[in-house]
């Protein structure tokens, strides 16, 4: 299939990204938006495509042979289900809804209907993270024994505008956090239990502004997240990694570190901390830098999708992996809440398979 027709429900911020990917993309082409707002009424007749207030009406009367969803986590869902119910491939922003049952219904019908869904982890796609990933499963940094996260930014008033980002399901740990879970199953292995505590005293809104997690992976190491969106910092991937410099201040300082038992990994930085010889705090160690060529993150991961609507591989992420990613990440929302600890292998709310949450 050459130039392939694709809709993008939700022309938010995110949406626009991946608006302007398509519009620089030679293998396919922006077909209609939906989207309710004037502004997007404005973007569409700027790019002179069919404006659609709801998607349904988009999904009935235009030619689409993809779907990207951006719409507010609660709809995710739904609009992911109505796309697969036509057949047609469909890529859902992150996280793939907010709640597990709709998550694992998505994921399900998916594998029945053998529609594919990619879900919208974009670091995934960073070649950076690529060099990680085999730079810790061929054990150059030793067994991991630990995981130091940093997730530390400011968001403006402006931003908390627009109210479902106020509520229940709307707050950094959902929007932000997800990530650092994601990329921490991605590189250091999967989760099987969780600690939490959050707090809203900041901006007392209804859902949290910080947070701070520990999680025990199956592999033994130990993982902590630092997360807030009220921290005045320059400590958060979106700053350090350089993803999208249009939209977020550059400032390449460290804030993902990884440590082994022979040597430790930070990112993005793309350090590699090493003994020559005998290991010991007494001993000088060493570091050097792992080159790594900067990629478009965002053009990647649309390249994959459109792999993924040809048919020639299967999504990086599919809904079942990023089930799994969210019920980490509820997990921690209830941990946060109730103050317990939340075995993922035992609790039926979160463990594999299960569809409650």
């Amino acid at each position: 299939m050459s130039d392939i027709n694709i809709a993008v429900i939700g022309a938010g911020v995110i949406g626009k990204r991946h608006v302007q990917e398509i519009a620089n993309s030679d293998q396919c082409k922006l077909a209609a938006i939906a989207d309710p707002s004037p502004e997007a009424g404005q973007q569409a007749a700027a790019l002179g495509v069919a404006l659609h207030q709801d998607y349904r009406k988009l999904l009935e009367t235009e030619r689409v042979d993809a779907v990207i969803v951006c719409t507010p986590n609660s709809t995710h869902g739904e609009i992911g289900l109505a796309c697969i119910e036509r057949g047609i491939p469909v890529l859902v922003e992150k996280p793939i809804a907010d709640d597990l049952a709709s998550a694992r219904a998505l994921a399900e019908a998916s594998r029945i209907a053998r529609v594919p869904v990619l879900v919208g982890h974009h670091r995934r796609h960073n070649p950076m993270v690529r060099t990680a990933r085999k730079a810790i499963a061929e054990g150059r940094i030793g067994k991991l024994v630990a995981a130091n996260i940093m997730c530390l930014h400011y968001k403006p008033e402006a931003y908390y505008a627009v109210p479902w980002r106020r509520r229940i399901g709307g707050g950094p740990i959902l929007i932000n956090m997800i990530h650092e879970i994601d990329l921490i199953r991605h590189l250091c292995g999967e989760i099987i239990s969780v600690q939490a505590v959050s707090s809203n005293r900041t901006r007392a809104y209804e859902v949290e502004d910080s947070a701070a997690c520990t999680l025990e992976l199956e592999n033994g190491a130990i993982a902590n997240i630092s997360l807030s969106d009220t921290a005045a910092t320059p400590w958060s991937w979106d700053t350090a990694a350089g993803e999208d410099r249009a939209l977020f201040d550059y400032r390449p300082v460290p804030t993902h570190f990884f440590a082994g038992t022979n040597g430790a990994l930070s990112l993005p930085d793309k350090t590699l901390w090493s003994y020559d010889g005998e290991k010991g705090r007494h001993r000088p160690i060493q570091d050097e830098r792992i080159p790594v060529e900067e990629e478009n993150v965002y053009a990647n991961q649309l390249r994959h999708f459109l792999d993924v609507v040809n048919g020639a591989t299967e999504p990086l992420i599919d809904a079942h992996d990023a089930s799994q990613t969210l019920a980490v990440t509820l997990a921690v929302v209830e941990a946060a809440r109730t103050g317990l600890k939340i075995d993922m292998r035992t609790d039926t709310r979160f463990s594999r398979g299960d569809a409650t949450a």
